[in-house]
């Protein structure tokens, strides 16, 4: 097991580069295998997430070379269509499998994902749309056994703009006979680098990052290169972290036009933000604002996976805050972690509304990640507190955040990373 052990009170200040999207790079990840011959994949973040893509895709026939942080994959000797249980079982993203496979060898048996606990993450958008182009899908046990003669182009209208289900059809709709209307899509911008990618094979998609989608099918791909956006989400935590700590901090390697639903929540909290196109430039104030009320949404509203974030950010700042969280039910156990670090907030019955009373000082104490955004939310609180924080399960943290300990180091934190054992604890 790891855990992180944090020193707090320490101002953070300096540069930093972002890399690339986790969010972005694990649907980009599955539709590799549509082309069956080589992708190259720049400013591939090294996390746990990717590395457990690559174990799937090396177990199915993909030879796969990572240097740095480009990715190559050539997926021309792709010989099977099952996906390993413990790999599938690791991450929620292994469900995209679904529709490239499909795609590729109309079957794919793969294990019902894993991932971060969130309460509810259903995945019958997913599958009922996959029926709706002609496939046919059967549960056994923890698997799913899918196979189609041929996929087809449908027109299917999602009950909610499920960010997931709208990748994985698109990924299956490349390859369909005839032409895929998904409405009520998804319209965050990792959609839309993941049609980027998919046209760069030879796609033909239109309206990526709209609420309505075409995709018509096409017979053959061919190699492709391409260029992973910036993490909007890593980027917004460096923020939240420097505006708690009262620090200074130039972010480069991003799209500012991303961030405007976490940069303006900053503002109204009392930071003072610049922009170009591609680097943001934050100064904390003495001490944050409280937000009135903050409530997460589909894009272009506020992420939900900035939700725990700001949490911990108002659970410091001055005033009351009230946040509810609308995509999943059960994200709310950062918030009974913070309160033993001497916290004020109140969680609904429901589990999905924060009355937060900001607090001036919080206080070091051993805390536990109970999934990746929640984890990075128990450092930032560790950054701020008083004393020394463990937070444990850093496990969570490395599914999403590249460096986060050298990085954070290189801006004046006091962290490191331990490794430890049942009797350490």
């Amino acid at each position: 097991m790891k855990q992180y052990r944090i020193r707090g009170e320490t101002r953070l200040t300096g540069e930093l580069c972002v890399g690339g999207a986790k969010n972005a790079t694990l649907p980009i990840l599955a539709a590799v295998c549509l082309n069956e011959s080589e992708s190259i994949i720049h400013n591939c973040p090294r996390i746990a997430d990717t590395f457990v893509s690559i174990e799937i895709l090396e177990a199915i026939g993909c030879r796969v070379k990572f240097v740095g942080n480009t990715l190559t994959v050539d997926s021309s000797g792709v010989f099977t269509h099952e996906i390993p249980d413990d790999s599938a079982k690791k991450m929620r993203s292994s469900i995209l499998f679904m529709g490239a496979m499909l795609g590729r060898m109309q079957k794919v048996n793969i294990a019902l994902p894993g991932g971060c606990r969130l309460g509810e993450r259903a995945i019958d958008l997913h599958i009922s749309g996959l029926r709706t182009m002609g496939a046919t899908i059967h549960e056994c046990g923890d698997k799913l056994i899918c196979s189609a003669r041929k996929l087809r182009g449908a027109k299917i209208r999602l009950s909610m703009a499920s960010v997931g289900a709208t990748e994985n059809l698109m990924i299956a709709a490349v390859k369909a006979k005839g032409e895929t209307i998904i409405e009520n899509a998804a319209r965050e911008p990792e959609i839309l680098d993941l049609a980027r990618f998919l046209i760069g094979m030879g796609a033909e998609i239109y309206g990526a990052g709209t609420g309505t989608i075409l995709i018509k099918g096409v017979k053959k791909l061919k190699s492709t290169s391409h260029y992973i956006m910036p993490d909007r989400i890593v980027a917004g935590t460096y923020l939240v972290a420097t505006a708690m700590t009262e620090g200074n901090i130039k972010l480069k390697n991003v799209r500012t036009s991303d961030l405007i639903p976490i940069t303006s929540r900053l503002i109204g909290m009392g930071c003072k933000i610049s922009t170009t196109e591609n680097e943001i430039t934050l100064v904390a104030p003495p001490r944050l604002l409280a937000l009135p009320r903050l409530i997460t949404k589909i894009h272009p509203g506020f992420p939900t996976d900035m939700q725990a974030q700001f949490v911990a950010a108002l659970a410091t700042a001055n005033g009351r805050s009230l946040v509810t969280e609308t995509i999943f039910d059960s994200r709310y156990l950062h918030a009974e972690e913070i309160n033993r670090m001497g916290g004020d907030i109140v969680v609904s019955p429901d589990k999905q509304t924060f009355d937060i009373q900001g607090k001036e000082q919080l206080f070091g104490t051993t805390v536990t990640s109970h999934d990746l955004r929640g984890g990075a939310a128990l450092i930032l609180a560790g950054l701020y507190a008083e004393g020394e924080t463990i937070v444990r399960n850093a496990e969570y943290v490395e599914r999403g955040y590249e460096n986060i300990v050298d990085n954070l180091t290189r801006l004046g934190a006091d962290i490191r990373l331990e490794v430890v054992t049942l009797k350490d604890m």
